[in-house]
């Protein structure tokens, strides 16, 4: 750092924070570290009794932390994302849509071993909400080199390491198994509990029915949803392995693919998933649905929604992360059920 003329400060980072006190008004910091100075700042500065400043020698090839944020700001955001100005070196992105948070977190995890550069983000396929921050960006030092930058844009290669994807499905028919149920012995408290949380994402149950544990039945209505439309096939209850529970093989029946039929997920282990040819989705939903809080339906829901293809190898990596602990409160999604490492 070097001292120098405040009237020749223009420009110039300043090193520390520098406190204005004003009797009765305030006694805090008027400029921060990191602080570039403008030519308004200067009558201002020498109100506060300061004649001279140190700040930092600037020299070819470096960046001040405020550039340096943004560069990395850039290499973030992706769609459906806006950036909040520089504050101390760092900035901020924050979701301009409900939708679910996709993270590409092996270049990530690349671009912050480049020294001296930092992003964090929220977790990846992690379902968000419009004005929910998503990350963070700003490097370690007052000033920095650019070539470290130029290495984390190589790094990304033009494509940014954040989208948020907006939920794209809009309809869903439900299937609600059980004879108990069919009969009108018990309530339906199965599919109120469903209605809800696909309302959450914007999709709307146009369809409804109760064929009871017949399994030609189940085949057939989930064949007469897909071919009316819906975007989304769902069959609740019936899916344990006691010989009168139907719905696996009935959904199977219906000749889509099938992506699982269990998941290592607690609650939430006799989950199904499958897709129609046309990749409608089609799901089997367990009775902890109906009664746990948050299941492995939470952890799919906003992933299918989305649009977002789910495999096989990605429901296997569940089982780290994914034992529910039924906390009195649920945080979820703000909690480590079903986030893996």
């Amino acid at each position: 750092m070097k001292e120098i003329r405040t009237e020749d400060a223009v420009g110039h980072v300043l090193c520390h924070d520098m406190t204005q006190i004003i009797r009765g008004v305030t006694k805090d910091a008027r400029f921060r570290k990191g602080h570039v100075v403008t030519e308004a700042d200067i009558p201002v500065l020498l109100s506060m009794g300061k004649e001279t400043l140190f700040v930092w020698e600037t020299a070819p090839g470096m960046l001040h932390e405020d550039a340096a944020a943004e560069r990395l700001r850039a290499l973030c955001q992706g769609a459906n994302m806006h950036a909040t100005p520089p504050r101390e070196g760092k900035i901020e992105l924050v979701a301009d849509c409900d939708g679910l948070l996709c993270v590409d977190a092996e270049r990530l995890e690349a671009v912050n071993s480049v020294p001296e550069l930092m992003i964090a983000t929220r977790h990846t396929l992690t379902p968000v909400h419009a004005g929910d921050k998503l990350a963070g960006t700003r490097v370690i030092p007052l000033v920095i080199e650019e070539e470290k930058l130029r290495r984390a844009e190589a790094i990304c290669g033009g494509e940014p390491l954040l989208n948020v994807l907006p939920y794209r499905l809009k309809t869903a028919g439900v299937i609600t198994t059980g004879s108990e149920v069919a009969k009108g012995l018990i309530e339906d408290t199965f599919t109120p509990v469903v209605v809800d949380k696909l309302a959450r994402y914007g999709i709307v149950v146009t369809h409804r029915c109760t064929p009871g544990d017949d399994r030609e039945a189940i085949t057939r209505t989930a064949l007469e949803y897909h071919a009316a439309g819906v975007d989304l096939v769902l069959c609740t209850g019936g899916m344990s392995v006691d010989p009168d529970d139907r719905t696996p093989g009935a959904i199977k029946a219906t000749g889509c693919e099938i992506v699982t039929y269990g998941a290592p997920v607690l609650p939430g282990a006799m989950f199904l998933l499958g897709y129609f040819d046309d990749g409608t989705p089609i799901m089997g939903l367990p009775g902890c649905v109906m009664y746990a809080a948050t299941t492995i339906f939470d952890l799919m829901l906003p992933r299918v929604a989305a649009g977002v293809r789910v495999h096989a190898a990605e429901l296997k990596k569940l089982g780290h992360g994914g034992l529910c602990l039924n906390c009195a409160v649920c945080v979820w999604p703000n909690c480590g059920f079903g986030k893996g490492v």
